[in-house]
């Protein structure tokens, strides 16, 4: 039993990703609006995106280059990896929890709901081969 348990903790340990990342969840804003943005920069390198963001006039850009700087400080502190060398191997967009704010009056007595919507956005950095 308890060599089961030790052989699947180091099958676990060895198919972890040990890439650096940064991610921020919850950030008010439209995963079709980000998504414009991250095409934009998917499979830059790092350098590249920064600069491709910086000047980007969506408010999407803020948020990402934020993210990606994030992860490029993770990168050069806590694995010693050079920002230069690196590359934007995965950035996964995902769909927050929406919430229900205000209702918007239509004709007849009915009514609309303005609905805020939420992204989780995963950047993670890869080497150049």
């Amino acid at each position: 039993m308890a060599k089961n348990i030790r052989e699947k903790a180091l099958k676990i340990e060895q198919s972890k990703d040990t890439r650096p990342y940064a991610c921020v969840r919850y950030v008010r804003l439209s995963p079709t609006k980000a998504k414009i943005v991250i095409d934009q920069v998917r499979g830059k390198s790092y350098d590249d995106a920064v600069a491709i963001l910086t000047y980007m006039p969506h408010e999407a850009a803020k948020v990402l280059l934020k993210v990606v700087k994030s992860a490029g400080a993770n990168a050069e502190n806590n694995k010693g990896m050079n920002v230069h060398d690196l590359y934007l191997a995965e950035i996964v967009l995902g769909a927050g929890p929406t919430r229900v704010n205000k209702v918007y009056a239509r004709g007849k007595g009915s009514a609309d709901r303005i609905v805020t919507r939420t992204s989780h956005i995963k950047v993670v950095l890869g080497n150049k081969e």
